[in-house]
C-alpha cells in the first residue's frame, strides 16, 4: 500500500469514527413523572430532560388518558433555568392511565418523538 492510500484509509476510517457523533439526536435522559411510574397526587407538570438545547417553538408535549382522550396540557414552555427541559403545566388529573407523547427539534435542526406512560394513583 503506497502513501497515498494509506492516507486515504486513515481519512476514512476517521470519517467512520466521528460519523456517530455528528449524527446524535437529542434523547430523553429523564422524566417527571417517570416512565411507567404510578404516582399520588397527581403531578402538576410533566418535566421533560432532554441532553440537547431545544427549541420551544417545534416543541410539543401531548398527553393522552386511558380512553384515548386528549388532555391539554395548559402550558407548555422551557425550563427558564435549563435549556435542556421542556415542562408542561397539567390540568388536574384524574385517577388513571395517561401516555405522555412527545415530538421536539433540537438546536441542530434534528426531529425526535417519543412517548411513555404513567399511572395516577
Amino acid at each position: 500500500m503506497n502513501i497515498k492510500n494509506l492516507i486515504v484509509a486513515a481519512a476514512a476510517a476517521s470519517a467512520t469514527l466521528a460519523a456517530p457523533a455528528a449524527l446524535a439526536h437529542a434523547k430523553l435522559e429523564a422524566s417527571s413523572p417517570r416512565a411507567n411510574s404510578v404516582v399520588s397526587p397527581a403531578p402538576a407538570q410533566v418535566r421533560l430532560q432532554f441532553n440537547e438545547p431545544l427549541e420551544l417553538p417545534f416543541s410539543k408535549i401531548k398527553l393522552v388518558d386511558e380512553g384515548g382522550a386528549v388532555v391539554q396540557p395548559s402550558k407548555i414552555a422551557a425550563d427558564p433555568a435549563d435549556a435542556k427541559a421542556l415542562i408542561a403545566t397539567t390540568p388536574g388529573l384524574r385517577p388513571g392511565g395517561y401516555r405522555v407523547q412527545w415530538t421536539t427539534v433540537t438546536r441542530d435542526g434534528h426531529k425526535v418523538k417519543g412517548e411513555f406512560s404513567f399511572r395516577v394513583k
